[in-house]
């Protein structure tokens, strides 16, 4: 049985992914843990207790992380001194820290992702599949998201922007960040050609599909000692 700690366990992505771990009969929930600055935390969420110390991860075999860049690099030196493999959902990550993360991975087994949805990882493989085929078209991404967002664009969107790049050799210039009310996440790329225009989206209806991407994530890592892997590596997509 995979042993599981969860950062930022009271937040929006924490949550979903505490409560499908615990229903997950493959899963045990060793370590919850949230910041010291979040307020109204429960000591305990169904006999599991919640800690404030990063370093309650001690034992874990995963340790799933949905925060913030500074938090996230924190925890992922305590993963290394506990050797506890790390999913990093967490985006917004500058160069400089995702070249630590990669430094880390020659330790540790580590997946790092923008977006952990099954489905917008397909979604990944099919813009490479139509930037190559459609060559000359102009390319534009519109990402909507909640207001609580700290990022724009969004990670997924600068995937898919990364995606296109590394087909076209081009630069996709044109990414449109909208924050209105509490929307999870929609996705919508465009490819506007002399002759026809095509397009692909893809929308986000709960955080259960991030949480349960996650939750797959994990239960990959249980089997690698170290690494740095894609969400697209974990699916078999890559």
């Amino acid at each position: 049985m995979l042993k599981l700690a969860i950062t930022g366990c009271m937040g929006r992505m924490g949550e979903r992914i505490r409560e499908l771990a615990f229903n997950d009969v493959d899963c045990k929930i060793v370590a919850l843990i949230e910041s010291p600055d979040r307020q109204g935390v429960p000591l305990a969420w169904h006999g599991i207790a919640v800690s404030r110390d990063i370093h309650a991860i001690k034992g874990a075999d995963v340790l799933i992380d949905f925060t913030l860049p500074a938090p996230t690099m924190k925890n992922l030196e305590a993963c290394l001194r506990h050797q506890v493999r790390m999913v990093i959902g967490t985006t917004g990550l500058s160069d400089a820290e995702r070249a630590v993360i990669k430094a880390a991975s020659d330790k540790l087994a580590i997946v790092q992702s923008t977006n952990m949805s099954v489905g917008v990882n397909l979604v990944f493989g099919l813009l490479k599949r139509m930037a190559s085929a459609l060559e000359g078209y102009n390319v534009s991404i519109t990402e909507t998201h909640h207001v609580h967002k700290k990022d724009a664009p969004s990670g997924t969107a600068k995937t898919m922007a990364e995606v296109i790049e590394g087909v076209t050799g081009g630069k996709v210039a044109d990414i449109a960040s909208v924050r209105e009310g509490e929307v999870v996440g929609y996705h919508h790329v465009t490819f506007d050609g002399p002759a026809d225009t095509l397009e692909i989206s893809h929308n986000a209806k709960t955080r259960d599909m991030f949480a349960s991407g996650a939750l797959i994530a994990a239960k990959f890592l249980a089997k690698k000692d170290k690494g740095l892997f894609t969400m697209q590596e974990v699916l078999g997509l890559d």
